[in-house]
């Protein structure tokens, strides 16, 4: 049996008294690729952030490696949901994705020759080679994201915390991140929120449902079950590289 990576056990979590979270159990095996599915306001990125450790739970644990998710920071990489900058800020992009190699105690001055070595390999990897030195303001949308994710990519973590990493990614993009995705798996743990339903279900290993409470499935199958979590029943449509969806006639709610 594959050791666990990241367990959590007996999970509840409230903001201002609202409970957001409720009796959450599952444990993701090292190199999962676990989808975190489920509607708007369901608690996905509330249920990423405490695996990080960013939160912490009303009651119950959380286990990064056996210990709390702080103190193993160092071997996780994490792109949340918005990052906001300041888009006038005189930064390039290699310095962005060298921000990833910052620790406690080390100053910006201390950059050494092997971090932006690691930076143009991880900026290559994910083709933004040819934006290096421009400001980070000067890219569109999509290809600030794959700056992020180059930055969270460049100390080759153990576990990728993504938050939907697609979000202002083109269509095509998206299947090479993907594909990207696949590759990184190999060697590390991946946990994805996600409303890309169908399509994460051609990369992913498991499934875990997210409103409230948390059904975790050990198989990427997409079943009428998680899809009528989104209030709509869904279809899929598979030509091509990008599988997508449809809705069926449906009453409006």
């Amino acid at each position: 049996m594959d050791s666990a990576m990241i367990e959590v056990r007996d999970l509840w979590f409230s903001y201002n008294g609202h409970s957001v979270l409720e009796a959450v159990n599952f444990s993701i095996p090292e190199k999962g690729f676990v989808g975190l599915l489920g509607p708007n306001g369901g608690g996905k990125t509330t249920l990423l952030k405490l695996m990080l450790g960013l939160l912490k739970p009303d009651r119950g644990t959380v286990r990064i490696f056996g210990e709390q998710p702080r103190k193993h920071a160092d071997r996780i990489g994490y792109v949340p949901q918005e990052i906001g900058f300041n888009k006038s800020f005189p930064i390039s992009v290699t310095d962005v994705v060298m921000m990833g190699r910052l620790k406690s105690g080390k100053t910006w001055a201390s950059h050494s020759c092997e971090d932006r070595a690691a930076a143009d390999k991880v900026l290559e990897m994910l083709r933004m080679s040819e934006y290096r030195d421009k400001r980070i303001g000067e890219l569109s949308g999509g290809q600030r994201q794959r700056v992020f994710i180059a930055r969270a990519l460049i100390n080759n973590p153990e576990i990728l915390f993504l938050d939907e990493p697609t979000a202002s990614v083109d269509p095509q993009g998206q299947a090479e991140f993907y594909e990207l995705l696949k590759s990184l798996n190999a060697r590390a743990t991946i946990v994805m929120v996600s409303h890309d339903v169908m399509i994460i279900s051609s990369y992913i290993k498991s499934i875990a449902c997210v409103n409230r409470r948390v059904h975790y499935h050990n198989a990427a199958e997409i079943t009428e079950e998680m899809t009528d979590m989104y209030c709509c029943p869904v279809e899929v449509i598979t030509h091509g590289k990008l599988p997508h969806r449809v809705l069926r006639e449906h009453e409006k709610f």
